[in-house]
């Protein structure tokens, strides 16, 4: 049982500008750059009439620039009749555009934490877009996680007031919200400890979201697995004293549900990966609570499809076990049969992952139908040598659904690169007793992407190997230092956008 957490902030819209508002301590308002110097943005004016302050004059002592992400504090000492705030901050907004909004709400939420309420107009400076990823900043730079004797050391602001504001969608503050409660929801999950966190308790999680999501939900436990077939996630999970599970969820949208088109969501849920047998170094085992990242994701994107008008059928799998050692653990040299009969030898008790995800997108060819395959996996440290740490990967077999995929990575801030599915390195899969083994020595990163391609049935397919996206060393932006959870937002734009799966489903 996990102690409360802070929440979120609270956002209330207003078409007033930020200094007028009640009951409010502190006001924000915007920065761009100009070629003459700072310039001040909406809500600006009347905060000038308000104050007998020259905030231009503030902002060339402090060097400000308007750079995306600088916080000048200007303090109220002596408030003039009827100005009830205490303290201005101006931010820099850098272009205004989705990227540097999101920043600078990250921003912002950093310099008004444990603070009761703040008015602002950054998100004043652009369209609806905008304000969402500013809402987005806002909130996941507000994140935390804690489970200290004596509560959370920071919390969020209360209440952010969104000044000056008038969307095109009358909705579109309920959006935003929704996209961002995704990414917390995600980064929460993948951040609760492993003592806490294992098999049986992410399917208890996955079921409250289901019932609070109006989702339909079936969970396997280890004797369903067993009488189904699931072979590689009962492999994976066999020496661990809490046994593995495997979950379903299912959303319909409210019209059209019959013909609408079908999207199966597949996330490796592996609650800690000790490297099994082929075990890892102690120090590459720290962040391993978070292998299951991929699973929060999934879990995430079902919980919001529906606050999101999501208008395709989305199923998800979670194939969730954990990997650690005891006198039954998996060996090197074993031969296990997944979900429909195909057969893995194993030389990596380490490449774990793909055993499980083997399982559920098999499960998924056989049972659901998709028109489109998308599994999400914390899977390879070779993509993070590719990547870096701020970029997933992405694979996949449709090039008008990759492109799609790509567009809203770049829109929700969470990128992607597409890799190239390389049929050259097909043959290092081969195994001399089984029909492929799960760790073949080249291209690391390329070869998971093919061993699972066998598992797809010929349905157009996405793998996003997010290893190396899946831990922030550092607070940076809207990324709080540890599990990421990084994912859910680029799903949700995907799959709730217009035709995610034109070229798809005409096939």
């Amino acid at each position: 049982m996990l102690p409360p957490q802070v929440s979120p902030p609270e956002f209330a819209l207003t078409e007033a500008a930020p200094s007028r508002g009640a009951g409010v301590g502190v006001v924000a308002v915007p920065v761009l750059p100009g070629e003459d110097g700072p310039v001040l943005g909406p809500g600006a004016d009347a905060l000038l009439e308000d104050l007998d302050i020259d905030l231009l004059e503030v902002l060339s002592v402090a060097g400000s620039t308007g750079a995306v992400g600088e916080v000048t504090p200007v303090p109220v000492a002596v408030a003039p009749a009827g100005v009830a705030f205490e303290l201005v901050l101006l931010v820099g907004v850098g272009a205004a555009d989705p990227t540097d909004l999101r920043r600078a709400g990250a921003a912002l939420a950093r310099r008004t934490s444990d603070l009761d309420a703040v008015a602002t107009s950054l998100p004043a400076t652009a369209d609806d877009e905008g304000l969402i990823a500013f809402v987005e900043g806002v909130v996941l730079g507000s994140f935390g996680f804690q489970l200290r004797s004596t509560g959370p050391k920071r919390r969020p602001v209360r209440r952010v007031v969104l000044s000056g504001v008038v969307p095109d969608d009358p909705q579109v503050l309920d959006r935003a919200l929704a996209l961002a409660g995704a990414g917390w929801r995600s980064r929460t999950l993948s951040t609760v400890p492993s003592n806490i966190k294992n098999p049986p308790w992410l399917a208890a999680q996955a079921e409250q979201v289901a019932e609070s999501a109006g989702l339909a939900v079936r969970v396997w436990d280890e004797r369903k697995l067993e009488r189904d077939g699931f072979g590689g996630i009962l492999a994976v999970g066999r020496a661990s004293a809490e046994p593995p599970r495997f979950v379903r969820l299912d959303y319909r949208p409210a019209r059209g549900a019959r013909k609408a088109p079908h999207v199966v969501l597949v996330g490796k849920g592996i609650t800690f990966d000790s490297g099994g047998l082929s075990i890892k170094p102690g120090a590459a085992m720290v962040n391993m609570k978070r292998d299951m990242t991929g699973a929060a994701v999934v879990l995430a994107v079902m919980g919001a499809l529906r606050d999101l008008g999501c208008p395709i059928r989305v199923t998800g799998l979670l194939c969730v076990a954990e990997n650690v050692i005891d006198g039954d653990a998996l060996r090197p040299g074993d031969v296990i049969r997944h979900y429909g009969g195909r057969s893995t030898e194993v030389n990596n008790t380490d490449a774990e992952g793909r055993l499980v995800l083997a399982d559920g997108l098999a499960y998924a060819v056989d049972q659901l139908e998709p028109d489109v395959l998308v599994d999400v996996a914390t899977l390879t440290g070779a993509v993070k040598i590719a990547l870096g740490l701020h970029i997933g990967g992405l694979f996949c077999t449709d090039d008008s659904v990759a492109a799609k995929v790509l567009a809203a990575g770049a829109a929700a801030g969470e990128p992607l690169w597409r890799m190239p599915l390389s049929a050259e390195y097909e043959d290092g899969l081969a195994s001399k007793v089984a029909d492929a083994i799960n760790a073949p020595s080249r291209a690391p990163a390329i070869s998971a992407a093919l061993f699972l391609q066998h598992f797809t049935g010929g349905v157009p397919w996405v793998h996003l190997d997010i290893a190396s996206v899946g831990d922030a060393p550092e607070d940076d932006h809207e990324w709080t230092a540890g599990p990421t959870g990084f994912g859910p937002r680029l799903l949700l734009r995907w799959l709730c956008g217009p035709d995610p799966l034109a070229s798809a489903v005409q096939r």
